[in-house]
């Protein structure tokens, strides 16, 4: 089965065999339809993602010769002839790219995600738990880490790293409701070291120290990022933050 990979390093295999393109253009190209799956892509936008508002002349051919060219290695890859291969359509006014279950990363992601966050939404929390794991472990780095991205590219490829930051926080939420409070103190610091601003780690850090028994090290924690926002943006903790930091003080168990 062919499949795509777009949550790191762009790859195209068959039966673990590499068809991945190598040729700029024709990667962007692949990676754009393959972000808007199932979807139109307007001739267009493919022509704003490669020249930008400065399009040659030629845009409209070369733009088709790349479609050509990607029609033609699905259908080398697949071990089939040009007329058998329906992957890539033409829809007015573009193109279009399908794919089946289990074929595309960024697909399974998204329909994990979703569904844990309606399984949380219901109370399932053990249920979701396992899904938001197996998103996150789809990621190998950002997204379509070695293709250059123009500005359509860069639009659709913010949304998924948008969704993977939701993945990660429905994730850290519940594995806090299941109690794995110990298990997920040096994940919380890595993280705020990476996200040093991001007041919503700091909460969960500071709650999962207290809970684990590191009252001493939830209240540092507290002054650390305090004194971050103040130096780094001249802001005091939102009320949130301080909040739990006086729950930890009369030493009440922080809500998640």
């Amino acid at each position: 089965m062919m499949r795509y990979r777009v949550l790191g390093p762009f790859s195209v295999t068959v039966d673990d065999k590499a068809h991945t393109p190598s040729a700029a253009k024709v990667r962007q190209v692949l990676a754009l339809m393959l972000l808007r799956a199932d979807r139109v892509v307007s001739l267009d936008s493919i022509i704003e993602e490669l020249w930008g508002d400065h399009p040659p002349r030629s845009a409209v051919t070369t733009t088709q010769t790349y479609i050509y060219q990607i029609r033609r290695l699905l259908v080398r890859a697949g071990g089939g002839t040009a007329h058998d291969d329906q992957t890539v359509r033409t829809v007015p006014p573009g193109y279009g790219f399908r794919v089946g279950p289990g074929q595309l990363d960024s697909w399974e992601f998204e329909q994990c995600v979703d569904r844990a966050h309606a399984l949380l939404d219901e109370g399932c929390v053990d249920r979701a738990a396992p899904l938001l794991a197996r998103a996150r472990s789809m990621w190998t780095g950002p997204v379509l880490a070695d293709v250059c991205q123009g500005p359509v590219l860069r639009r659709h490829a913010a949304r998924l790293e948008e969704k993977r930051n939701l993945a990660q926080e429905l994730s850290l939420t519940a594995d806090m409701r299941l109690g794995r409070h110990r298990e997920l103190v040096a994940e919380l610091k890595s993280l705020v070291m990476a996200n040093p601003c991001d007041e919503w780690l700091h909460a969960q850090l500071m709650i999962a120290l207290q809970r684990s028994g590191r009252r001493a090290e939830a209240l540092a924690a507290f002054h650390d990022v305090r004194r971050l926002l103040n130096d780094q943006l001249g802001i005091q903790p939102s009320g949130d933050l301080r909040r739990i930091h006086q729950d930890i003080l009369k030493e009440d168990a922080p809500a998640p």
